[in-house]
């Protein structure tokens, strides 16, 4: 059955006709091709690769980027389809986010013409994976201190070092990886099957199941200087990467939040206990509802406010910590509520709840935590870092 969206407020109203058809697109693929397949892939801990074509062709890859056969799509439409995306599944947006947001977007902006000819056109038909290699076993939320080093040799460089937590890392025909040289932090492109490059996958997980995560590790990797991005440097450059992510993450994780929104109203209208009434008929579980059609609402306007200053060129990286860390918050309360309301069904995977749960556990965590962007936004309104 098809999705009939989420709007308490008239948000639709804030679109246009483009940008709803942009996002109807990306509902019917959700709703056609990933939700078929999910409950599978999830219970299998399997990606499906299947789409990764399917995604290129409509232009989710590097949606929002301009050349180079990406769509060019505006940061609002962008947003809509990672809201849909990951109304299906937390891994689906997060695949789309780190080929575009992570990979793409470092080539493009700080890449060479001759990376960005290479590159691109692949990535964004999806006939190339990439990732992101910025996390490492000891440091996450502390990038600055990374241990993996970049020294030269002769007209190239030697990487030594670990990554880790690296979404798309196993399936990656290149990786964006941070370096620590003598002259500062800086990017490389490391392609698969590059000697001393390898790489193993992360098993076990309880959350994320239907996404690719990894381990990167160099030992006395050699590449080209050809191989640098030549504008990235510095610390401020991999963060710029993921001020993008954020910004993605912020839209898709509404999706998320309304799909256990309108798993649990549903629930809850022809579900009936005591004298034969539906639950939904009691006071404690409208309240539940109304908080969570609140929020997603106030969610839903801070979103598209957001997207509509990153297409004027003034969205600040403090603004997106914002987005970032009150959508998913916001999302992983709705499911955490929404598996109330479900009692035991809602531990099943008859119900896609659980499953958005255990996911965006992870997705409040990358990315900058909670705590993090809490960090980001105080400094912003005091004038104080209290990062130590």
């Amino acid at each position: 059955m098809s999705f009939r969206g989420v709007d308490y407020f008239l948000v639709d109203s804030l679109f246009s006709e483009e940008e709803r058809l942009v996002r109807q697109t990306a509902r019917r693929f959700a709703d056609e091709r990933i939700l078929p397949l999910i409950r599978d892939c999830y219970r299998d801990a399997r990606f499906p690769s299947e789409l990764i074509p399917e995604l290129g062709e409509l232009g989710f890859l590097g949606a929002n980027l301009e050349g180079y056969g990406c769509a060019g799509m505006s940061n609002v439409e962008y947003g809509l389809v990672m809201q849909e995306l990951e109304r299906a599944d937390s891994g689906i947006r997060s695949f789309v986010s780190v080929q575009g947001a992570l990979v793409m977007y470092p080539i493009l902006t700080f890449g060479s013409e001759e990376q960005k000819r290479r590159w691109l056109p692949r990535l964004q038909n999806g006939s190339a994976i990439g990732c992101f290699g910025l996390t490492e076993p000891d440091f996450g939320s502390n990038p600055a201190g990374m241990r993996t080093t970049a020294s030269r040799d002769g007209a190239g460089w030697v990487l030594n070092g670990e990554k880790t937590w690296i979404t798309n890392g196993g399936v990656a025909d290149v990786s964006v990886v941070w370096a620590r040289t003598a002259e500062g932090i800086a990017g490389f492109l490391v392609e698969r099957g590059t000697p001393g490059f390898s790489t193993s996958d992360i098993h076990g997980k309880w959350s994320m199941r239907a996404s690719v995560t990894s381990s990167l590790s160099m030992a006395d990797c050699r590449v080209d200087d050809s191989d640098r991005l030549p504008e990235a440097r510095g610390l401020k450059a991999a963060l710029a990467c993921l001020t993008q992510a954020r910004y993605g993450i912020g839209w898709g994780v509404i999706g998320a939040a309304m799909d256990c929104y309108e798993t649990a109203r549903q629930y809850a209208i022809l579900r009936k206990q005591f004298d034969n009434r539906p639950i939904a008929s009691h006071q404690l579980v409208q309240e539940k509802l109304a908080w969570m059609i609140t929020e997603i609402t106030k969610a839903q306007l801070l979103a598209c406010h957001a997207g509509r200053l990153k297409d004027q060129g003034t969205l600040e990286p403090a603004h997106v910590s914002m987005l970032k860390r009150n959508n998913t918050a916001m999302a992983l309360e709705c499911a955490r509520l929404s598996r109330d309301l479900l009692g035991a069904n809602g531990i099943t995977d008859e119900y896609p709840v659980m499953r958005h749960l255990c996911n965006l556990e992870t997705v409040k965590t990358y990315e900058g935590t909670d705590h993090i962007h809490a960090l980001v936004i105080g400094e912003r309104v005091t004038g104080i870092a209290a990062y130590r």
